[in-house]
This record gives C-alpha cells, structure tokens and sequence, in this order.
C-alpha cells in the first residue's frame, strides 16, 4: 500500500485522469480529499473511491477562485489533520491561436492552470512544512512543451505549469517537499471528446489523425496517467524533484 496513512489532495477527479487518479490512489491506501468544481461528478468519484475502502471526502469548489482554492486544504485539514500529497490535475481546456483569443481567454485558462495550480500548493505547503515531506505533482500536458495549431492559450498556461513546478521545487527542497509534473499525451477523456466536437469530427476521424503522432501508434488511457502520478507521490520517488515526466506514448519525439 505505496500511500497508507497519506492524505492526498486531488484536484479535478470529476471524470477522466482525474478520477482514475483517485481510485488509483484509493487503491493504495490514501485518505483523499477530492475536489471538482460541480457536485454531481465529484460524489460520483467519491462514491467510488468509498467502494474502493478509502476515506474520503469532498470539496466543491472553483480552485480559480482564491478563496476555492484555500478551502480544499481547510477541509483536509478539519478531516484528517494533515496533508501529506497534493495532485494539480483541474485544468481548464481553452484553445484557441493568437489572433482569436481574447484577454478573457487568456484570464480563463490561466486562472485554473496556473494561478489555481499555484494556489492550491499555496495553501496545502504549511502543513506539509509542519511535517518536514510533502509530494506535489502538477498535471502539465506534452503541449506544454511543443507548438501546436491553435493552441496558443493552453500550451502557453502548460509551459507555465512546468516553470512553476521547478521554482517550487527550488524553493521547497529545505523541508523535504518534492515537487514534480506529469506531462499527458492525446488521452480519451471527456475533454477529448469536447475538442472532437469542437472540431467536427467523429471519434474514429480524431483517432485516426491524433493517435499516428504517438511512437506507440495509440491514445492513451486515464489509468496510464494515474500509475505515474502514484509513483511521483510515493516514497518510490524520494530521490525525485523538479522533474517533467513525459507519458506522451513517445509523441514529443516522434
């Protein structure tokens, strides 16, 4: 049980990467404090991490927010006294290029991914400096590490994300607090299909140009961005910080 006796914050277990994390997690033994901006998806994962045997509970709130976000590690704190692993997974899926966004776009997903990401962390570092160890890990995107048509406003807000992560490492390693990012490739999540739509094609169409990118020739699946953030959490990784680990099916280097 890699995380027995750990309390971790995951933020965004609403659907995809962000609930496989928490069931992942659960699985291993953590008490978790899940967070999703709506009710509804967030009892949904709750209810299943509860199955799985993990105690658990759930913080309704808008990490854009700075008030949202200081809540999810009050609520930790009032549960469970501690808080031991923090997961940056909410983000917000904005992509547009140069020219079409607006300032409001720009605010919209860098609110979430970076300032939320910061924000989060902000809160929970406290108590993880109380206790001299901690464990954060960013969910970034391969996007925020190469140029993508129309993407400007997310790959920029991600190529903040992998920034941030190390300043913050840097600046925790004094109390034994490792900071890391998880970089996804094209995974099969809701937000995939959202950007499908938005594109107007089928799923079979979006597969058959997305997936060649990758060396593995295949998208990836939720639990295959889970299993990495685990180890990252663990003490498996304690020699581990200020790392961006690319689990992109080989996409960055295709």
């Amino acid at each position: 049980m890699r995380l027995e006796g750990k309390v971790c914050i995951v933020t965004g277990v609403g659907a995809g990467i962000g609930e496989a994390i928490a069931v992942r997690f659960a699985e291993e033994g953590a008490r978790l404090v899940l967070n999703d901006i709506h009710r509804p998806n967030g009892q949904r994962t709750l209810a299943k991490v509860r199955d799985a045997g993990a105690a658990a509970v759930l913080a309704v709130a808008d990490i854009a927010s700075e008030d949202g976000a200081r809540s999810i590690s009050e609520a930790a704190i009032a549960e469970f006294g501690q808080i031991d692993v923090v997961v940056n997974n909410a983000a917000d899926f904005t992509q547009k290029n140069i020219e079409d966004a607006t300032l409001a776009d720009w605010h919209k997903v860098f609110s979430v991914n970076v300032f939320g990401t910061a924000m989060v962390a902000k809160y929970a570092i406290p108590a993880m400096k109380a206790r001299r160890r901690g464990s954060i890990v960013n969910i970034a995107s391969m996007s925020g590490v190469i140029a993508q048509a129309d993407f400007a406003t997310y790959n920029a807000s991600k190529g903040a994300v992998l920034t941030l992560t190390r300043c913050m490492a840097k600046d925790l390693a004094p109390w034994n607090i490792r900071v890391n990012t998880v970089c996804p490739g094209c995974v099969v999540t809701s937000a995939s299909f959202r950007e499908i739509e938005r594109m107007g094609l089928t799923f079979e169409q979006w597969s058959s140009q997305v997936a060649p990118g990758h060396i593995l020739n295949r998208l990836g699946e939720p639990m295959e961005i889970a299993n990495p953030v685990l180890f990252l959490a663990s003490d498996e990784a304690s020699f581990i910080t200020a790392e961006h680990l690319m689990v992109d099916g080989g996409y960055v280097w295709h």
